[in-house]
């Protein structure tokens, strides 16, 4: 009797790398997605690393685009070893900058729910560079392949010149 053996799908494939690399224990206790393009071109964001240390931070409760993360600042605060206060300029910072909004949740006047914030600013923001790193690499492989296919120039003997 022949088992069929079902092809993994490329996620499946993907979190057992990174369980390889990891460990299992570390994966299952939660992992996060977040674009490099963000992490090479920080600077150029104007992100210094406490607003990645946010950032990340932040992304670690995105899971579905239209369920936005909205942890307190207290527990960003506490994961990152700052004041409420440091992490609340930097938000306004960011959000300043366009990179991030916060959408504040007040329902009476002596309390709240946690800020929602949303990452649009600084998705239109990352994407020019995004698009840029994409046509390099395309450039960089058409530019191997062209270079693959030109023939190499093939030695040829001439039978009839005298020996030295």
């Amino acid at each position: 009797m022949e088992e069929t053996v079902k092809a993994k799908s490329p996620d499946v494939q993907a979190l057992k790398q990174n369980e390889k690399k990891w460990t299992p224990t570390m994966m299952k206790a939660g992992w996060s997605a977040f674009p490099n393009i963000i992490i090479e071109k920080q600077r150029a964001l104007g992100l210094d690393a406490m607003d990645m240390n946010i950032l990340l931070h932040l992304v670690q409760y995105w899971w579905l685009e239209e369920n936005v993360p909205h942890p307190s600042v207290a527990t960003i605060a506490d994961a990152i070893g700052v004041t409420p206060r440091a992490i609340q300029k930097r938000i306004t910072a960011l959000q300043a900058a366009g990179l991030i909004t916060r959408e504040e949740r007040r329902h009476s006047k002596f309390g709240s729910q946690t800020n929602l914030y949303r990452f649009d600013g600084l998705i239109k923001a990352c994407l020019p560079f995004a698009e840029e790193k994409i046509a390099a690499a395309k450039k960089k492989a058409e530019d191997e392949k062209d270079r693959v296919k030109r023939k190499k120039p093939k030695l040829v003997v001439n039978n009839d010149a005298p020996s030295v």
